[in-house]
């Protein structure tokens, strides 16, 4: 007599793990299809369950699910910039790019639709999640600069400029095939920000202070460094403007 074919274990997941569960899926989908191209069936097969399931949990069908995945990917994108006050400015922005473009390397089509717009399921509400994130990432970078008091509306607006100029950047990245490579992205976006920091300062005490604190703790070898040496040769020739 042959012996039935053993079953699959199955566990029953908690509320907080079933939801868990299905944002990642969703996620997985969204990093490389556009939002408005992902079906409920599509993410129902993607997590191994039935499409009634994923309304079980999520009533409200796509536009629900789609804006708690996009609430977990910018819980996670907000704390690409959340490094130690510690060691270099240029060091701090560098590990936080490195976390940031490694997510944008990951989510790819998915990080494309999220910051352009244009999909089918995009609100009030899926915008201001992702502005949220840019806030964010702003009130941590102003937290670096340590200025003293309340920060003025020019080095807000510098800093601001910057997140934008890195989204900006990110999705023309990934426009041109991921060229250049990562690291060498993030060191141009490192001096990106100390270059146009110090043209700011000409303008603005607060950025000038943020300068001098930066610089005090940089090092020759380090990226402003560099950035100085490469510089330096191609303004010498402009001293008759001084």
């Amino acid at each position: 007599m042959t012996s039935p074919a053993p079953t699959r274990a199955y566990r029953r997941l908690s509320v907080e793990e079933r939801q868990r569960q299905l944002k990642e899926a969703a996620l997985s989908l969204f990093a490389v299809r556009a939002p408005d191209e992902v079906s409920l069936d599509d993410v129902a097969e993607a997590a191994g369950v039935s499409r009634p399931l994923v309304y079980r949990y999520f009533p409200g069908g796509k536009q629900q699910l789609y804006e708690a995945a996009l609430r977990s990917a910018a819980d996670e994108l907000e704390q690409c910039f959340a490094e130690p006050p510690e060691g270099p400015l240029t060091r701090r922005l560098a590990n936080a790019l490195d976390r940031y473009l490694a997510f944008v390397d990951q989510h790819d089509a998915g990080f494309s639709a999220l910051l352009q717009g244009g999909s089918v399921v995009e609100t009030s509400r899926t915008t201001a999640i992702v502005d949220e994130v840019r806030r964010t990432a702003a009130e941590h970078i102003l937290a670096h600069l340590e200025v003293v008091g309340a920060t003025g509306p020019r080095l807000r607006m510098t800093v601001r400029m910057w997140i934008t100029s890195v989204e900006a950047a990110s999705l023309i990245w990934l426009d041109e095939e991921k060229q250049p490579p990562l690291d060498e992205l993030r060191d141009w976006l490192v001096e990106q920000f100390m270059a146009v920091l110090v043209a700011s300062a000409g303008r603005d005490p607060q950025a000038a202070e943020a300068v001098r604190v930066a610089l005090a703790l940089e090092r020759p070898d380090g990226p402003a460094g560099s950035l100085a040496r490469s510089v330096l040769p191609v303004v010498s020739d402009a001293a008759h403007l001084l």
